[in-house]
């Protein structure tokens, strides 16, 4: 098994964190390489400061099924998710999976006058009830990989007039998602969408209550080139109103990882890191361990290797510890000899197995 646009990638090391950052294309780099350089001439705001968003929000709208008129673009999912939270009336209840993760959960729980609370992942659809104002979650856990039942939340929402919330953060990229299911998303881009770190999006249904336009500044205005001074006059009509003033160079890096993946295409990329995973998970199982989700997902995590991290990084494999267990992420640049090396490396350790 190959790497996906093998091209586009040469990492000097086994690299399986993409759950917490993904590598950037070649093109990717070269295009900032460019931009940069243009800088000393041009400024940091560049010799086009819109198109490069521009790109990446339709590109992205493309990925995730939905419309570039309905995406912001923006830094963080934390400020995106509070726009959300900023929108909801006094008294609103929140309804979240535990441990998920903090730029999800924190803009709810800080927001004065909600009632959050908490359900299990695997219980979060039935723990939606009258009352529910949203129902909030990450399409895959960040934690452990585990794959939320998001049908199941969907229903339970309509079934009693909850809104819906999803954070594609950890899945978009690999993980067939349509936004047009949600009321609203948010996505960090950095991590399995290959964009530079402060590169996100925020997707508002066109049926779903509008939030107030709160951080609205200069790129919000219908026409940006008018509201620079004073009130802005009318502010543009789709979810742009809801864009921060982006970083140039990040969003020249994200045009051109977004359109290498939609030139791979979700449905390649997802079959290639699930097959990676499966066998990563195989080879545990053959060595008497217990990954963590049991299947389907493109992140692998096992409570009894946490120990194994430092000396996977020695040579030259790149995890993570989340509480407690070594996590493994299998994207577009891996092969099947990055999993095997992986392998190699457990299985001389020898760590107990619980």
């Amino acid at each position: 098994m190959k790497r996906l646009a093998g091209a586009e990638f040469a990492p000097e090391t086994t690299y399986l964190n993409t759950p917490g950052s993904g590598l950037l294309p070649a093109r990717a780099i070269d295009a900032l390489r460019d931009e940069a350089e243009a800088a000393a001439s041009y400024g940091t705001m560049g010799r086009d400061y819109f198109g490069p968003a521009a790109a990446a929000r339709a590109s992205f709208a493309r990925l995730v099924g939905t419309t570039p008129e309905r995406v912001a673009v923006g830094s963080s999912v934390a400020v995106s998710t509070a726009v959300i939270a900023a929108s909801l009336p006094e008294g609103a209840e929140v309804l979240l999976p535990e441990d998920d993760f903090s730029s999800l959960v924190n803009p709810f729980t800080v927001r004065a006058g909600l009632r959050v609370r908490f359900a299990p992942l695997a219980r979060l659809a039935e723990a939606v009830r009258p009352g529910t104002a949203l129902v909030a979650c990450s399409a895959v856990q960040a934690l452990d990989g585990r794959l939320a039942d998001l049908a199941a939340v969907r229903e339970a929402a309509r079934a009693h007039g909850a809104r819906t919330l999803v954070d594609m953060t950890q899945g978009a990229g690999w993980l067939p998602l349509d936004a047009e299911q949600y009321d609203y998303v948010v996505c960090g881009a950095y991590k399995w969408l290959l964009c530079p770190r402060g590169t996100s999006f925020l997707v508002v249904a066109e049926d779903a209550p509008q939030p107030p336009a709160s951080h609205a500044g200069w790129v919000a205005g219908a026409d940006p080139g008018e509201a620079n001074y004073g009130p802005i006059a009318h502010l543009a009509e789709d979810a742009r109103r809801y864009d921060e003033p982006h970083g140039h160079l990040v969003h020249v890096g994200a045009q051109h990882s977004l359109a290498l993946l939609e030139e791979v295409g979700v449905a390649a990329v997802h079959a290639h890191d699930t097959a990676l995973a499966e066998r990563y998970r195989a080879g545990l199982a053959e060595l008497g361990y217990a990954p963590l989700p049991a299947s389907g997902s493109a992140i692998v995590t096992v409570p009894a290797l946490a120990a194994a991290h430092d000396a996977l990084a020695e040579e030259g494999i790149l995890t993570a510890v989340r509480a407690g267990k070594l996590r493994a992420g299998f994207h577009l640049y891996n092969t099947a000899e990055d999993v095997d090396r992986m392998l190699e490396v457990v299985k001389r350790l020898d760590l107990p197995r619980s």
